[in-house]
């Protein structure tokens, strides 16, 4: 296992996040994931840079402010209680975030070249998909996925994988540019388990001589970086749900998630078909 690539809770946590992964750390190009604690009547203020942002409540309410535009985020109790809505902020930007309660809100980001106007993503028009069947089985939420939300780079989805079942499988990829059948990009998973003690495991094997090795007992907190490689499964604990927040962006043109299956898997039931 690549102690590199599995980043454990609190590994990472710099200036004030709990969760701090840019371009430079990950030791690649595009994108970034940022997880932000805020106590009771807290508040953070961030600058965008080159980058496009989704503020993404996981835990509690918040108001996020930008460019004369401010958005009141409903949020949720927790990841796996419901779909929350969520804020796009662009690139060049001060972002003020905000919550009278207090919560736990991603940042999810990724490099990019248009400055898009801030939106409000409501949650009841996030596309909610029931993929794979049996102990495959898994809910997806395509609140950012590149045909639901317009951004210039980033792509974000959510996934709910109850107890017991499998997700990201069949083993896939998106690590070359293949006009029409695969895209190159870059990922991040970042995981929660549902209840004490709860766990899972993500897998990462090599595309190529010397790729990505990845073998990690996740918990809630824990972060797995994806360069390149087969990857999934991502497996959960009988009796505990897990979720992970998938964050994308590469060098492409065209955003869009094309994804080749591993040809050893491929006559695998339950997965993405």
């Amino acid at each position: 296992m690549s102690q590199d690539l599995y980043l454990a809770r609190g590994t990472t946590a710099h200036a004030g996040y709990a969760l701090d992964i840019d371009p430079a750390r990950a030791g690649w190009d595009h994108c970034s994931l940022r997880v932000v604690e805020l106590e009771p009547g807290g508040g953070h203020v961030f600058d965008t840079g080159d980058s496009e942002w989704i503020v993404l409540p996981l835990e509690g309410a918040c108001t996020v402010r930008t460019d004369q535009e401010e958005f009141q985020l409903l949020g949720r109790e927790t990841v796996f209680a419901s779909v929350s809505d969520f804020a796009y902020v662009p690139r060049d930007a001060r972002v003020q975030i905000a919550s009278g309660a207090g919560g736990r809100f991603a940042l999810a980001g990724a490099k990019c070249e248009r400055r898009l106007p801030a939106r409000y993503g409501p949650a009841p028009e996030v596309p909610v998909e029931e993929r794979g069947s049996g102990n495959c089985a898994r809910l997806v939420r395509n609140f950012a996925s590149a045909d639901a939300f317009d951004c210039d780079k980033l792509i974000a989805v959510e996934v709910i994988t109850p107890g017991g079942n499998w997700s990201s499988y069949p083993p896939h990829k998106h690590d070359e540019h293949r006009p029409g059948e695969e895209a190159e990009l870059e990922e991040i998973y970042y995981f929660e388990i549902d209840g004490p003690n709860g766990f899972g495991y993500q897998r990462v094997s090599p595309s190529r001589e010397g790729g990505a090795d990845v073998l990690a007992e996740v918990r809630s907190g824990d972060a797995v970086l994806v360069p390149d490689g087969w990857h999934g499964p991502a497996i959960a604990q009988p009796g505990h749900a897990m979720y992970y927040l998938n964050v994308m962006a590469g060098p492409g043109q065209t955003r869009e998630w094309r994804i080749c299956f591993h040809p050893d898997h491929v006559e695998s039931t339950g997965g993405y078909r």
